[in-house]
């Protein structure tokens, strides 16, 4: 008798959530919990129970659309990509080429 084996045809994709890809799952869980020790706090303080719920659904619902947005903006990958292309420098000044000179240990047979 022939063996039938299922293929995971997903392997190399990445995770997705009700449309959240990659990362956003876990920061949009993050978020959720900051929110529920500040609804915690705020209550144990004790602000009047209508002016914490109203904030808080608030917070969740501005958190929750932020965090979709940016998932169907950038993508699994692109906002790390985002942040880093703005961390290069757009051109680089130097008033000596001693620097350049000196990558190769002096000689300029290997350039």
């Amino acid at each position: 008798m022939a063996s039938v084996y299922q293929v995971n045809k997903g392997v190399s994709r990445p995770i997705e959530f009700k449309g959240l890809k990659g990362v956003y799952i876990g920061v949009l869980a993050g978020g959720l919990v900051f929110l529920l020790v500040l609804f915690a706090a705020l209550y144990i303080v004790g602000t009047p129970i209508y002016v914490v719920v109203p904030l808080i659904l608030s917070l969740g619902g501005g958190w929750f659309g932020g965090v979709f947005r940016l998932s169907k903006r950038f993508g699994v990958h692109g906002l790390g990509k985002f942040f880093a292309k703005r961390s290069i420098p757009s051109h680089i000044r130097f008033s000596s080429r001693r620097v350049f000179v000196s990558l190769k240990g002096g000689d300029r047979g290997g350039i």
